[in-house]
Order: C-alpha cells, then structure tokens, then sequence
C-alpha cells in the first residue's frame, strides 16, 4: 500500500505529507518517501499551511512546535467521524492498535501509520451500503462540514459515493437533528422497596468464583475480601446505626470483583439498588468494564448497570439543538457539530464528561461546541423542554432507579447528600465507597460554602439568564423556566419579578475589571473589594504571582460594614425566591387531582431548583455575611479571605467557610440514614504505630464514629512479593531548590529505566521548569514525554497515552497519582520531585490542631507516599522503582512502604545504577 493509495478505487488520500512532532522540530514524510525536517517558529507555520500536513492531534503539534494552529487533516477527526463513541490513544501508536495495523517503532513508520489509517477509514466509509439512511445522513453531514472548511469533506465524500452532490436543505436539516433519532424514554410504574434478605460468605464466594470463570488464578485472598464485605448487606437493626464494613485490600486482591460479587447477589435477591460510588471518572469507567464479567451481554448489562454522573456531564440536547441552529449562518461550527452529532447518533449514554466520548475531541474542537453543550448551570428547563421524552440525563436518572448496581463518584454522592437527596429525592439504602481514602475529600467539597466572585456570578446567571445579560451565551433564567407554572399577572409573578431585580446584587459581566477598577458595582461587588483589599493588606508576598489568603478576624471596618450590606442584599434576593417556591408547592397540593403528570413535574423540580441552585447558597452566604462582626467563627467552622491568582492572573476572590470535619455533615445527611455502608480502599492506614491505632485514625478520617454504629474491620493483604519486586530510593545530593540538579536528576532517572516513569510534581511551575530541561533530550534518545500543564490535552488522555506508550514518560502533579493505573511495563519507574506535605495553608493549621499537629501531617504524608507506591505493581510480574529526590526524606515515613521494603539513601549517581540494574 503507497501513502496515498487504497484497495478501494474510491478511496484517496490527498496528496499531502504526514507530520510527526517532536520536541523541538518535526518530521514531514512526503507520498514520495522524501523526508523534510521542520524546526518549530514562524518557518514551519508558513510551511505547514501551505502543505496541510496528515497529523495527529494538531493542538498537541502545534504546542510543541511553538504554535498557536496551523492548517491540517488531523486523522483523529477523521477516525470521531468513521468511528463515534471510539477512543483511542491520540498517536500514531494508538492509531495502529485500534485499526490492527502494525505498530510504527521509528518516526518514520509513525508518518506512513498516519496515512494507512486515513486510508482504513476511509476504506470502513466506502463500504456502507450507499442507499441506507445511515449513509444518507452521514453524507449529509460531511457535505455541511466540507462547507465549513473541513480539510477531509471532499475525500470523505468520495468513499461514501456524495463527491458533487448537492443534498436538498431539508436532508441537511434531518442529518443535524440528530435527536429526533434517539428513542424515546418511557414512564414506568414505581417499584416497591428492596427486602431485606442479606448474602452468606459462601454465595459471595460462589459469585465471585462465576465471575473469574473457569481457570482462573486462585486468590484466597480476594475471596476472604468478598467474604469480609457481606456484612455490609445484613439487614439493619436500629434506624440511624447502617452495617458498616471497612475493608482495606492491598494492590492485587482484587477488590473490586470482591465487593461487586455480594452487591450484585443482594441486589438481584432483594430487588433494589447498590451504589458503587468512586472518586474519578476514569476509576467509574474502570469499574463500568469490570462489570462486563458480570453482565457480558450490553443489552442485559444496560438493564443493570448504570454509570451516573451529575447532569452537568451529560450532553443537553436542547443545548445542541440552539447550536445546530447557528450552522446556517456560521458554516464553520459545521465541522465541530457534525463531529458531535456522530457521536451522538452512537453515544451508549451521552456522557460527556467520559463514558465513550474521548477526551481529546475537546481538546480538537474547543469547549463550547463540546462539552460546552452540557447543562452545566443547572438551566434545566425539565418537562417544559421538547426533548425530555429523548434527554440523556431523564434517561440516566429514570435507569438508575430500576438498576441494580450505579457506578456513580464520591462527587455526585456528596453533593446529593449534602443536598438533601437525589435528583428525584430518591435515597439509596446501600453504598459501596471505593477509594475510600478520598471519602474525607469529598465531603470536604460538598459541605463548604464560598461567597465568590465566580459562584455569585454564576447564582445571578441562573436567576437572571442570558436575555437580561447580553452576549451570546445560551443562559436560560428563571423566568424562561419557570414559564407556564405561574400566572404572568399574579403573586408568583411579582415575586418573581422582585427577587430578579434584587439579584442585580450579585456580580455581573465584567466583575474581574470593575473589582480591580475600583468601580464595583451593587453590594456583593462592592464586598468583595473590601475582601479584596483586605487580603492584599495583610498576605505576605502579596506581589508574587500565587494565589493568596489571610484570616478573616479581625475583620477591617470596611469589610465589617459592606458585610452588613451584602447580608441584607442578599435577604432581599432570598426572601421572595422562598415565598415563590411555597407558592409552587401550594399548586401541587392544591391542584393534585387535576394536574398532569408533566406539569407535576415541572412544578417539583422548579420547586427542588430554587432550593437547591439559589436559596441553600444565598442562605449560607447571608449567614457568612452577617456573622463578620462575630469575634470567633461558628463553632465546627474555619473561615478565610482568598485570592485565587493563576499564573499571576486574578481568577476569583472571596469569603470561604468549611467545617474543620467535614465528615460529620456526611455522616448525618447520608450515613445515619444508610443502611449498609463498605468503605474500602487499598490505602485506609498509614502504616505508622500500632494495628489499633492506625484503624482509630482511619475511622476518625472517614467520620465513622460519627455513625453511632459498630464498625467491622477487614485487611487483606496484597499477593505481591514488594520485597523482591520494588526499590524505595531516597537520593540525598541532589539540592530539590536548583531547577538544573533536579532536571539533569530527572533525566538520569527516566534514561536508566529506558522510559515507563512517572514524574510527580507538587508544583505546577516546578513542573514546567523541568520539562522544558527535559524534553529535548529524552526525545533525542527515543523517550516521548507528555506533560500535564504543558501538552494541549487533558490529563485522562495523557494517562491513556503514558499507558498505550510501554516507553513513555509522563510529567504531572502530585494529585495525578489517583488516576493512573497502567500495568505491566509502561510504568516501572516513579520519581517524586519532594516530599508531598499537606499545604500549610489556613483550613489545614484548624485541622492539624484539631487532629494531632505534626502527627496529622506525617499521616497524610503517608498516605499520598502509599498511594503513589501502589502504582507501581499493578499486577503479578510488575516491577518498579521509587525515587525521592528531597533530600528531606525523613525515615519516619518509611511505614508507608510495605514490610520489608526499606529506604534506601543513596546518592543519583548510585540512584541511576540501581533503576538501570532493576530493569535489565
């Protein structure tokens, strides 16, 4: 096969050359076999615009050539057109192992992958079947996006048999109207309540045997894991005290299948719901494929299995509609939302925030045709939009009632809780948390309360909406929702319009200039100049570019005073909004025989929203307000004044208020009413002091003594020999405050292990500042390196790549830790930049007062040390090295490591020998 040639007469590729990136230049490979080198600059923006090169993710080319954009085909669109609702690895690599074409080891055969793979897909479109409406509709489509510009519409057009037709207008009109394609969501009867039978230790074991199949490796240990954790599922015997297991499983048990085998035997035998809830969405997909064992077949498993995300995740078709709408005026959206109705049209469940929408389509097409088009201001218009019966979110919501097992994070579950239930009020009765350690997190995000620029701006979006606001934005306000429900001359109305004018309150359009400016404008702007001020008066450094704050007592006279002011602003705003909500509860009361059911529904989610997205934060905010002149925060609580700067750049400022424990919300809104808890995760203990009192500290984490119930303890130790598989190293001459030492250590490091290493930063500018020492060499020598922070795309995707890529590297920040799980080879190497501290900023100095001083920040030292460990042996065969390279390492952080895997001090140079040795 040449470069621009294919089986199928129909299929050709324009005759342009393939790009490959590398740090600091780049290689064009011509049809003819020529091979040009590019050096990054002005030079090769010039010359990729004029050749429009085959590349692979432009945005990430771009970057690394120096570049803000340049003319391409990008295979990768091509492959979203061919193949919606696909990922792959966004290089040439993960081209070739998706598409089953060889796999390129030189840079050469990267730039031919490029136009084989163009070729394949263009082949899979020139054998559909040309009459089918399928056909029609995916010609329709490429016919708008080759209006708009779109580099690949002539020869997508040439496969599918449209080269020189023109579609009729109404046949483009269908192709873009994707929705009408979906099926309709369908109302169901509500089910009884789940029983109450619970599951025997060895039905779990004979579930979890069925699971692994026939020939299988035999764990005992994820067995006695499975057994441990049915406790959870036993009936409860007194309201307010919930089953509570805490199970911790070290790397290997597999817990995952562990726990799953008693939830899914208690769900099916008692007809009701578990929610597997975890902390990122990569974990959710993670687990969503693990439950392919249990449900093989997509159909049953689309009956059972619901993975569920808060509904800003999830794709609005409303939202797409008003945005196909533009494509007649503005051609060139064309090609982001033709890209968008593919995926629609094959979408398992409209998940935009993962699920099988790839990441880096965000990154190719920008946020708002993409993930811009989620609902992500809560401007849902419920039953009032045209597309309920069709939207995605109504149809996850309304799945997850009749499933058995929802795959949900520590996110949505908190919020929820702290919400007083879920989006219907519906409460689940049985909860499993995996990565259990980030429960105390969670709740941390959920209960706090920030009076802000960016949260206030965003309250007044939704109250006021785009049509008192200007601009293009789609923001519907409330009175576009609330349209239909309330008499347009009566006393809703009024309230109505009473509460809108009071929100010119809150910051509007432009509030970064005016609070800098000095030209505030209504009372909470005006606060937050003062908070403003404030900060900068009293913060140390406050002319450095990081982000800053101080304490909030004593409060200056001008705080004091326009907090006054902002309290009663803000009463003005809540007093009405309560009034309007109680008038719409009093219609559901009052008219519940003659209501229909959409309109009931309209009425008690409108009723839900007010509540929820404007009187619970305004209320916290008044009380913030109003209690400045208090001498002491509320007790439970800390307070504090905050400047958030980004790269120098004021972002956002404002009052915060926390609880010190944020497990005792959580423990009150979701815990006590639980039936049946499991909290597990592989890294619950620290390690340090004696077996009792490492699960004291953990429970205090989690907040499980605030249960009143007794907990049930479960450690199943990991099957992996660390001892012979693993070196924990901590270099000692290498100074971790000399950029040019830590680079050129970095360097060492990642050569001797021939790539496979993860760099972990617990700084961003600390990152970049190596990175930019580091590429050009590690590029040199065949290393690829990817960066968070630096590369043109988002962090699962670098994940994904660093996994595909057995030779990578990888530069991100400590949090990065928690989304990596990448066995086998492609990770044999961790190196942290320093030792991962707490921040020692003004909510962590209440919590370590409160929690043991220095003894709180050695456990949660601790604990990020384990969890970074236990990436490196994922599986059996797995082998690795950790680094630190602070020469602070004290020894008392040696219990984060496994039995019998010591520190070992060395210096860098001893340091490379022994990675270098530990992989040959």
């Amino acid at each position: 096969m040449t470069l621009s040639s294919s089986p199928s007469s129909a299929v050709a590729l324009p005759p342009v050359p393939a790009l490959v990136v590398q740090a600091g230049g780049g290689v064009l490979l011509h049809p003819d076999g020529e091979i040009e080198t590019l050096a990054g600059g002005r030079a090769a923006e010039s010359r990729l615009n004029q050749v429009r090169p085959l590349v692979c993710h432009r945005p990430h080319a771009a970057r690394r050539l120096g570049l803000a954009w340049f003319a391409a085909h990008d295979v990768l669109e091509l492959f979203a057109f061919v193949r919606p609702a696909r990922f792959c690895a966004p290089t040439p690599r993960g081209l070739a192992r998706v598409m089953g074409l060889p796999v390129p080891s030189s840079t050469a055969e990267e730039a031919r992958t490029l136009a084989w793979a163009a070729l394949a897909l263009l082949d899979d479109l020139a054998v559909l079947p040309p009459g089918a409406a399928t056909t029609a509709e995916a010609r329709a489509l490429a016919h708008a996006m080759a209006q708009g510009g779109w580099a690949w519409g002539g020869p997508v057009l040439a496969a599918l048999g449209g080269a020189g037709e023109v579609p009729p207008p109404a046949a483009l009109r269908r192709a873009l109207a994707v929705w009408r394609a979906l099926p309709e969501v369908e109302e169901e009867a509500p089910l009884p309540p789940p029983g109450a039978w619970p599951v025997a230790p060895r039905e779990a074991r004979a579930r979890l045997a069925a699971l692994l199949g026939t020939g299988a490796e035999t764990r005992p240990q994820q067995a006695d894991y499975a057994s441990a954790v049915c406790a959870a599922f036993e009936p409860r015997l007194q309201a307010d005290q919930p089953r509570v297991v805490l199970a911790e499983a070290g790397t290997g048990v597999g817990k995952t299948l562990g726990y799953i085998a008693p939830a899914s035997l208690w769900a099916e035998r008692n007809e009701g719901t578990v929610w597997i809830s975890t902390y990122t969405r990569n974990l959710q997909r993670q687990l969503d494929r693990e439950l392919d064992r249990l449900y093989p077949e997509p159909e049953e498993k689309a009956r059972q299995v619901v993975v569920r995300k808060g509904r800003e995740n999830y794709l609005c078709l409303l939202n797409l509609e008003e945005a196909m709408a533009r494509v007649a005026t503005l051609p060139t959206e064309a090609v982001a939302l033709g890209l968008m109705a593919r995926w629609v049209r094959a979408t398992r469940d409209g998940d935009i925030g993962g699920g099988d929408f790839p990441g880096w389509l965000t990154d190719l097409l920008g946020t708002e045709p993409t993930v811009g088009l989620a609902d992500r201001r809560g401007e849902c218009l419920f039953s009032a939009c045209e597309h309920v019966h069709r939207c995605f979110i109504e149809r996850a919501l309304r799945r997850a009632r009749r499933a058995r097992l929802v795959v949900a994070n520590h996110a949505l579950v908190m919020v929820q809780a702290a919400l007083g239930g879920l989006d219907d009020d519906t409460r689940p009765g049985r909860y499993v948390f995996d990565e259990g350690h980030h429960v105390f997190d969670a709740a941390d995000a959920a209960f706090s309360a920030h009076l802000t620029a960016v949260e206030a701006a965003e309250v007044r979006r939704w109250l006021v909406g785009a049509e008192a606001e200007g601009g293009r934005s789609r923001a519907r306000g409330l009175k576009r929702r609330i349209e239909g429900l309330i008499d347009p001359d009566g006393e809703a109305a009024a309230l109505l319009t009473e509460a809108l004018e009071a929100a010119r309150s809150l910051p509007g359009p432009a509030w970064p200039t005016r609070l800098g400016g000095g030209t505030a404008r209504g009372a909470v702007e005006h606060f937050l100049v003062e908070v403003r001020a404030q900060v900068l008066a009293r913060a140390a450094h406050a002319t450095g570019p990081h982000s800053l704050e101080v304490e909030v007592r004593p409060p200056a006279p001008g705080l004091l005073d326009s907090g006054r002011a902002v309290a009663a602003a803000l009463s003005e705003i809540v007093v009405p909004l309560k009034a309007l909500a109680g008038l719409l509860a009093k219609r559901l009361d009052a008219e519940a025989d003659t209501l229909d059911t959409a309109t009931r529904t309209r009425l008690e989610s409108m009723v839900r929203s007010i509540e929820r997205r404007a009187v619970v934060p305004l209320s916290g905010w008044q009380a913030m307000a109003a209690g400045l002149g208090d001498p002491e925060p509320p007790a439970d609580f800390v307070e504090w004044l905050a400047l958030e700067r980004i790269e120098g750049r004021e972002v956002d400022v404002g009052l915060h208020r926390h609880w010190i424990d944020p497990t005792r919300p959580f423990a009150q809104t979701l815990g006590r009413r639980a039936h049946g808890l499991v909290v597990t995760s592989a890294t619950l203990r620290d390690g340090a002091g004696e077996e009792e009192s490492t699960w004291r500290a953990a429970e205090a984490r989690l907040g499980l003594g605030h249960l009143g119930a007794p907990v049930i303890r479960a450690a199943v130790p990991s099957p992996f020999d660390y001892q012979a598989a693993t070196r924990v190293l901590g270099v000692t001459d290498v100074s971790r405050d000399e950029p040019d030492q830590v680079a050129a250590a970095f360097r060492a490091l990642f050569m001797a292990a021939g790539g496979g290493a993860l760099g972990l930063f617990t700084a961003v500018a600390r990152l970049k500042a190596v990175h930019a020492r580091l590429a050009p060499d590690l590029e040199a020598a065949g290393l690829p390196l990817y960066a968070q922070h630096v590369d043109a795309m988002d962090i699962g995707t670098l994940i994904a790549i660093f996994r595909e890529e057995e030779d990578a590297c990888l530069l991100g920040t400590d949090a990065v830790r928690d989304g990596v799980d990448v066995p086998g080879r492609s990770l044999r190497l961790i190196v942290f930049d320093r030792v991962p501290w707490p921040r020692p900023d003004i909510l962590h100095k209440a919590r370590r007062a409160l929690w043991g001083g220095p003894a709180y920040d050695d456990r949660l030292t601790r604990l990020r040390l384990k969890q970074a460990f236990g990436r490196l042996v994922r599986r059996a065969g797995d082998r690795g090295v950790f680094v630190m390279l602070d020469p602070r390492f004290p020894s008392r952080l040696g219990s984060a490591f496994p039995p019998g895997v010591a520190i070992e001090r060395v210096g860098l140079a001893e340091a490379v020998a022994i990675v270098r040795e530990h992989e040959s």
